[in-house]
């Protein structure tokens, strides 16, 4: 028995692995497929700018004229030799080549991690962090621009965790910093902790291939270290959100001139300054990757232009640790991965307040990574034992299958606000891009299907005698407070009560928060399925049925895209209908939860009026309400399923809510045993 339950664990982590390394061969694939697929004057254009027919790199005169070459000099004599004979078959060569650095990228950074590790995270270490490569925008970028970007990194990274030799090492990195030279500072690390051979031989190594380039290109060297200041104003558009660097982030703010330099200098130097004493630590810590990635974060703010593709830096920073309690470990690492791999416009809304920091979010979290966030040492008690998070004692459930999912326990504790609030507004961001895919990206896509199934329900509800919403509509238009009312209702409402009673929830109920938001999300993600399998015109997008649209005013059926908000948004992701099932949602949550009889009934009213105002408005048909429910209903039995009974409290608290997060209010939120 002994030796079956010994292998046992390890039989799951073999399979989990397997799993693993084929979930990144799928990634792998379908990124080289999605490259090599884009047409060809679409793809790879940084490198048929370079080495085309009409390359930069075949021009007679200096690689900067045109601005359309940001590399160094060295850079430029590396590629020459590359420019005649790779111009045929150069695009798959340089997306199979890149591919090949990400994987031994991953294999070097897996290996890299602070000791000691558990054999789990050993084991799964690489393929995730392969899969993680692979998924980030930098690499993504520098796949379909065919850029040099991953070179520096993986350098530095074989320099310092590969080759054996502190100049060999020294050495990779220096070619590192002839690429990209603010890779330099990697130089004042070395020597910070000890490996003044290391950091002499970057210096060295620099210096020659500095010197080479410079006797066999002395123009093109001129211009870039002398005339553009190493690099500095390289790019079309310094100013471009493109552009992740503190110099690009005050040109956005509108600084120029004199003032716009002496500022960028200033905070470089004291980014630079603070940024390489945390490395420092960091490193004597024994976290040599982690001082890796915030010296990495530092090249990212003070260079003169850090383009997308340059910014695979910030990712590096993931292995840190934050936190100390268990459920606060994961922001960090989750903030970091989001940054990396979703565009800005998902992190936050677009809306004017929120732009400087939307413009500028990949070196913002660079600048906290360099400077403010609290990493943990290794000597800190909290490093490997964080504080625990707190589970509900299990209950006898009616079915013998449920729990489904074992591990899934329920916990009591309040869960990390910053996390809750990122992971809400990313799938809600998810929800809005799934919502449009659904008819290919483009309205006029799925008009004829959406129509012909509008036919559909409006006979299924004339057969049932549910055909009520052209009365109830037309109703509305002629009753003028009845039309503004239910304007507002149907407009204002649907993100404010659920926002509500989530906020009510994780003030007041924890537990009760986890599973409401639980049920809420399987809800969304079998809507999605709907919008995706049945795209559905409403109401008032059918045009020969006569509904008025209140909302949006008269519509222009001769046009592929009409109304307000066609151009913007998927308007035939009507089945189900999100606005009843998240009001229906609000209502259930607060009858459950609510002790008092006029909470209950506020709570049954709300999806009441909210049926009202989407059949009165023109905006749903009623079996789209119907279709609500039904996801609603699966979200709260799924929710069931995995996870077990709801935790309730016992009666003595059910008066008196716990306000505060601490483990003894929390206790009150369990399940009587």
């Amino acid at each position: 028995m002994r030796t079956g339950s010994a292998g046992e664990p390890g039989a799951r982590i073999g399979a989990l692995r397997a799993a693993l390394w084929l979930i990144a061969a799928v990634l792998a694939i379908r990124q080289v497929a999605d490259v090599l697929g884009t047409p060809r004057g679409e793809r790879l254009i940084d490198l048929e700018t370079w080495l085309g027919p009409e390359g930069v790199l075949h021009v007679a005169g200096s690689l900067y004229d045109a601005d359309r070459f940001t590399g160094t000099p060295f850079a430029g004599l590396v590629l020459k030799p590359l420019a005649r004979p790779g111009e045929q078959a150069l695009g798959w060569a340089w997306t199979f080549g890149t591919l090949g650095l990400v994987v031994v990228l991953g294999l070097v950074a897996a290996r890299a991690l602070p000791r000691p590790v558990s054999r789990r995270t050993s084991l799964l270490a690489a393929p995730v962090a392969i899969s993680l490569l692979i998924l980030s925008l930098p690499v993504r970028n520098t796949l379909h621009l065919g850029q040099t970007s991953i070179l520096p990194v993986l350098l530095v990274l074989l320099g310092l965790f590969a080759v054996r030799g502190e100049r060999a090492g020294g050495a990779l990195i220096g070619a590192g910093a002839a690429l990209q030279p603010t890779v330099l500072l990697f130089a004042v690390l070395l020597w910070c902790t000890g490996r003044e051979k290391a950091a002499a031989s970057t210096g060295l190594t620099f210096a020659a291939c500095t010197a080479l380039a410079w006797a066999a290109m002395p123009a093109d060297s001129w211009a870039y270290w002398v005339h553009h200041l190493a690099g500095a104003g390289l790019g079309a558009s310094p100013d471009a959100g493109t552009n992740q660097s503190l110099h690009g982030m005050l040109l956005r703010f509108g600084l120029q001139g004199p003032l716009e330099t002496g500022l960028f200098l200033a905070l470089g130097a004291a980014v630079a300054h603070l940024g390489l004493r945390r490395a420092v630590r960091c490193a004597e810590d024994g976290q040599l990757l982690l001082a890796v990635a915030v010296t990495g974060c530092v090249v990212v703010a003070v260079s003169p232009t850090t383009w997308r593709h340059q910014l695979l830096w910030v990712l590096l920073a993931v292995v840190g640790r934050v936190g100390s309690r268990r459920c606060d470990r994961y922001v960090w690492p989750v903030t970091v991965v989001l940054v990396s791999t979703l565009p800005a416009t998902m992190m936050l809304p677009n809306l004017p307040v929120t732009q400087p920091i939307r413009d500028n979010v990949v070196l913002l979290t660079a600048l906290a990574a360099a400077t403010a966030v609290p990493f943990l040492s290794r000597t800190h008690p909290r490093y490997r034992d964080p504080i625990p998070t707190e589970y509900a004692e299990p209950v006898p459930a009616r079915w013998s299958r449920v729990p489904l999912v074992p591990f899934w326990r329920r916990v009591v504790t309040r869960p990390n606000l910053l996390l809750e609030l990122l992971l809400i507004r990313v799938g809600y961001s998810a929800y809005q891009q799934v919502r449009l895919a659904a008819t290919g990206g483009t309205i006029s896509g799925g008009r004829a299907t959406a129509e012909h199934h509008g036919e559909q329900v409006h006979a299924i509800e004339r057969f049932l005698s549910l055909d009520v919403e052209r009365r109830f509509n037309h109703l509305t238009a002629r009753t003028g407070w009845l039309e503004d009312f239910f304007d507002f209702y149907y407009t204002s409402l649907h993100f404010v009560v659920p926002l509500a009673v989530l906020a009510a929830l994780y003030a007041r109920r924890p537990a009760a928060y986890r599973w409401a938001r639980s049920a809420l999300g399987f809800a969304t993600v079998l809507a999605l399925i709907g919008f995706w399998a049945y795209p559905l015109a409403p109401p008032r997008l059918m045009p020969d049925l006569g509904f008025i649209d209140t909302v949006h005013g008269v519509q222009d059926f001769t046009k592929p895209n009409y109304g307000t908000l066609t151009d913007l948004t998927n308007q035939y992701a009507a089945m189900p209908s999100m606005h009843f099932g998240w009001s229906l949602w609000c209502g259930l949550v607060v009858v459950v939860l609510a002790s008092r009889w006029w909470l209950k009934a506020l709570g049954l009213l709300h999806p009441f009026l909210t049926l009202c105002a989407i059949v009165g408005t023109g905006n749903h048909w009623v079996l789209d309400a119907v279709g609500g429910a039904a996801v609603v209903g699966a979200g709260f039995g799924l929710t069931h399923l995995l996870s077990g009974p709801r935790v309730s409290p016992p009666p003595t608290a059910r008066a008196a809510a716990p306000v505060s997060g601490t483990p003894r209010d929390a206790a009150k939120d369990r399940s009587p045993k």
